[in-house]
């Protein structure tokens, strides 16, 4: 059966364009099994129904891991007109309670583990169990479940205003902050990513990330906006990636740059190990120029791109295709570009010590209206020009042709007695030592009450002697590290990206 495809602004509208496109193709593929577009749609129009049953609930929560529950539950609240909140079913109670209580959540859709999530924050919140996935097991539970609701005849229209998600950052005090993202700004986002890439039904995409890291978005309605399939990528994979993107027929790949390491370590990146691949896009921390290099060998028939962007101005904004040639000689500190802004935004420097250096801010369409707690807005939004901008905290420069390099984040230059430092120059210049493949500095206090230089690297061990003589030919005393650590791999977050925080804290309980 053809449709006819569906104009719209609401972020589920996609949806609507892959579900024309092609209703009997696999839209997900889970653990848990998969849903055909047809199957996804009919059962987010069920589970939406008992949604609106629940008395037009603000906002829905949905708490579980990457599995059929949790991707017809994001549809099916986007269907209700409501404003999904993606939430991770394993992380500590209280920020889940935290998270639950600054979106208004009025209503859970929920996996068993998320259940007992829910159950640990002490909320008394009713649950849409797992019935209406498609997998045809669970019921629905809670007060007031709306079990036997009838199914939505059709999704609802949205205005660009409307909030369709939100998603929460660790804020500096720790608490998370709470980001809004209308569905104008998905819309404006989600049109340019139609004509800068040329997805289609035949595309299959990894699905990597959590559910509750806003580059989940990029990878399912990028794939339901053209028809195309997305897999969740099962941890199991990992040990021989290339292997399982051969079964699945694989064209596109996304995740973080930590990511290649992943498949490093367990010898997927071989020279042409990954052929079916045409796409392979980083985001979500600095991509080093050699392990893109080693990306590229691996998939030689992938164009690789490189995005940056926060979680406030919706997924990425810039972007920066891979050139084996161009990429590596315009690079500063081994880090790839980032790319040029979007169009359709305006940008800033602030502060820079060069015309063309500074913090870059952002003004237009992807800009979030403004965390859910006011208060949180001071420091990170700035009024100019009649406009308003979102301050990144990242410090970048400018290239004469627009694009910009990505020199690191403002708290990431620190004195170390009397010296400024950047941490990433010191990453870099570590990287260029033998043995090493990679390395990330922190820094904590020392006997004299000021800061010390902590490396921690991974790649082969090296006496720490013969790292700071090699170092010292390139780096001045001041900025030499004093503290070598090294690791067979880096923590990660919940986001897979390299936890600083996680190391810094390891350095100075080593101090202590």
């Amino acid at each position: 059966m053809t449709r006819t495809p569906v104009a719209g602004i609401g972020l589920h509208d996609r949806f609507a364009r892959g579900l024309a496109l092609a209703p009997d193709r696999t839209a997900i593929r889970a653990d848990d099994g998969s849903l055909s577009y047809e199957a996804l749609h009919e059962a987010a129009l069920r589970r939406a129904g008992a949604i609106v049953a629940h008395g037009e609930p603000r906002a829905v929560a949905v708490l579980a891991d990457k599995n059929l529950t949790a991707y017809a539950g994001l549809l099916a609240a986007l269907y209700a007109g409501a404003t999904v909140v993606p939430l991770n079913p394993r992380f500590p109670a209280e920020r889940t309670r935290s998270m639950l209580e600054a979106s208004g959540a009025s209503l859970v859709i929920a996996d068993d583990t998320g259940r007992a999530a829910l159950a640990g924050t002490g909320l008394d919140l009713p649950v849409l169990a797992d019935s209406n996935s498609g997998s045809g097991s669970g019921s629905d539970s809670g007060s007031g479940s709306g079990s036997g609701a009838p199914p939505l005849s059709a999704p609802r229209r949205v205005e660009a205003s409307d909030v369709a998600y939100i998603l929460f950052t660790s804020g500096s005090t720790g608490r998370p902050k709470g980001v809004p993202i209308t569905h104008g700004a998905n819309a404006h986002y989600f049109a340019l990513m139609d004509e800068r890439y040329d997805f289609g039904p035949s595309d299959v995409f990894s699905q990597t990330v959590d559910l509750n890291f806003d580059c989940a978005m990029f990878e399912l309605f990028c794939a339901w906006g053209s028809g195309a399939s997305a897999h969740a990528i099962p941890a199991a994979a990992y040990r021989d990636m290339p292997a399982f993107l051969a079964s699945r027929r694989m064209t596109v790949w996304f995740s973080t740059p930590s990511g290649i390491a992943f498949v490093r370590r367990m010898g997927g990146l071989a020279p042409g190990a990954m052929p079916t691949l045409r796409w392979s896009f980083f985001a979500g921390e600095a991509l080093l120029c050699a392990d893109a290099a080693d990306w590229q060998a691996a998939a030689p028939n992938a164009r690789i791109e490189n995005l940056y962007g926060p979680t406030e101005l919706t997924i990425t904004v810039t972007g920066h295709r891979w050139s084996p040639g161009e990429s590596p000689r315009r690079a500063v500190n081994g880090v790839v570009p980032i790319g040029a802004v979007h169009p359709g935004h305006e940008h800033l420097l602030l502060d820079g010590d060069e015309p063309d250096e500074g913090e870059l801010c952002i003004a237009g369409p992807q800009l979030t209206p403004g965390y859910l707690d006011p208060s949180d807005d001071e420091g990170r939004f700035l009024e100019r020009d009649g406009r308003r901008w979102y301050r990144t905290g990242d410090r970048v420069r400018r290239l004469p042709d627009g694009e910009f390099l990505y020199l690191g984040r403002l708290d990431a230059q620190v004195q170390v007695h009397g010296w400024r430092v950047e941490l990433a120059e010191v990453d870099h210049a570590v990287r260029q030592c033998a043995g090493v493949r990679n390395a990330v500095t922190v820094t904590r206090p020392d006997a004299d009450g000021g800061l010390e230089l902590v490396v921690y690297y991974t790649g082969e061990p090296v006496a720490p002697v013969t790292l700071r003589r090699e170092l010292a030919a390139h780096l001045p005393e001041g900025m030499l590290p004093r503290v070598f650590r090294h690791v067979t791999e880096f923590p990660l977050n919940s986001n897979r990206k390299v936890d600083r925080g996680r190391l810094a804290r390891r350095a100075a309980s080593d101090a202590s």
